[in-house]
């Protein structure tokens, strides 16, 4: 087998994000290395998907080793700021439901952490983040 392609574990974990936020209501995302005017917005999500290490899980040689590789998406979540946290906290269970304990396309999602409310937003801004770590095997 071959390596596994960091990028469709990427886009599958995007996909999942962009369907659930184009409707009721639409709310824009953001993708890492994407251009986006956030004044323009009175709410919108932004996504990182980041990887980091990875461990060998089975004893053998390299030709029937699986390796775990371990991820961590964080979403953080921007809401108007002076009308209270209902509305952000609203999206954050929107996102905890959609990626809480739940394995897609061999992408195991674990527990969601947070909404944690971040202590320096920028100007206008309500913002919470939600971290999720997950795991995909590869077997080489």
């Amino acid at each position: 087998m071959a390596a596994t392609d960091l990028n469709t574990v990427r886009s599958t974990i995007e996909a999942r994000l962009s369907t659930e936020l184009a409707s009721s209501p639409a709310i824009p995302v953001v993708f890492s290395n994407q251009p986006f005017d956030a004044t323009s917005n009175e709410s919108f999500v932004q996504c990182e998907v980041s990887f980091g290490s990875g461990e060998i899980t089975s004893q053998g040689d390299q030709t029937d080793a699986n390796t775990l590789v371990v991820g961590l998406l964080t979403l953080n979540i921007f809401t108007e700021q002076g009308i209270g946290s209902g509305g952000n906290f609203t999206i954050c269970k929107r996102l905890r439901d959609l990626y809480n304990r739940i394995t897609v396309s061999d992408v195991i999602f674990d527990a969601v952490v947070g909404p944690e409310i971040l202590s320096q937003p920028p100007e206008g801004k309500f913002v919470t983040q939600l971290r999720i770590t997950f795991e995909t095997y590869e077997g080489l």
